[in-house]
């Protein structure tokens, strides 16, 4: 989390501006959590779902980045119990398994984005800061 001696004009984050990565891999996580954090994101990370719930039923995240395959359960059956504790909250769908069925059922289970391993970064902060920016614009109104 970044603090208060940041320059002038430059946006402090806070938490409702943070990240959870899930995935099984943890040189995913590390990876992943390294570029969110280069970017100035606050950056928590789970190797499962039951992880990432209690975790996401503990503190604000507004983008989580979900592994399709995940040791206790599917991606999908995650995205519909991180929409239960956190509607609000940005779902990003990362798989290795890319098949039209899985990219069918992240859009039935109302994923915010699709991505395909190994993950373009710069599509994907794009991505985070397009939802985040959309997220911003809808709780101001």
């Amino acid at each position: 989390m970044k603090d208060s001696t940041n320059a002038p004009g430059e946006e402090v984050l806070d938490e409702r501006l943070r990240i959870l990565v899930i995935d099984d891999d943890a040189s995913i996580r590390t990876t992943m959590a390294a570029i969110l954090e280069s970017e100035g994101y606050d950056v928590d990370t789970a190797e499962n779902g039951k992880d990432a719930i209690r975790k996401s039923n503990a503190d604000l995240y507004r983008v989580a980045l979900i592994d399709y395959r995940l040791p206790d359960m599917k991606g999908t059956e995650l995205l519909t119990a991180l929409r239960q504790a956190t509607p609000k909250m940005a779902r990003i769908m990362v798989t290795g398994y890319p098949t039209l069925q899985n990219a069918i059922d992240c859009v039935n289970k109302h994923a915010d984005a699709y991505f395909i391993k190994p993950v373009d970064y710069e599509n994907l902060l794009s991505t985070i800061k397009n939802l985040i920016q959309g997220q911003k614009k809808e709780d101001s109104m």
